[in-house]
C-alpha cells in the first residue's frame, strides 16, 4: 500500500513472525501466533489511526452512512433477482 508510512513498515519487520511478535509478548513470555502475525503484516494500520482520530459523532455518522449504503445495495439487488 502506498500511503504507509515508514514507521509502519519498520513496525510491521520489528514484529515478524521471525522474532516471535512484538516486544511485550515476549517480554510476557507469550508466543506469537504465525496466523496472527501474517495477518497482521496486511493491515494498514494508516487507516485505522485516522478513523482514531475522528470524534466519536463523526465515526457513527460514518458507520450509519455505511449502514445506509448496505441497505440500499440489499435493495437493489432484490430489484434485480427474478419473481419465484
Amino acid at each position: 500500500m502506498q500511503d504507509r508510512h515508514a514507521a509502519d513498515v519498520g513496525d510491521a519487520a520489528r514484529r515478524s513472525p521471525a522474532r516471535g511478535g512484538s516486544p511485550s509478548m515476549r517480554a510476557a513470555g507469550l508466543e506469537a501466533d504465525p496466523v496472527i502475525e501474517a495477518y497482521k503484516r496486511d493491515v494498514d494500520r494508516t487507516l485505522l489511526r485516522q478513523n482514531l482520530r475522528r470524534s466519536v459523532t463523526e465515526r457513527v455518522a460514518n458507520l450509519m452512512a455505511l449502514q445506509r449504503l448496505a441497505l440500499e445495495a440489499r435493495r437493489a439487488g432484490r430489484a434485480r433477482e427474478p419473481d419465484r
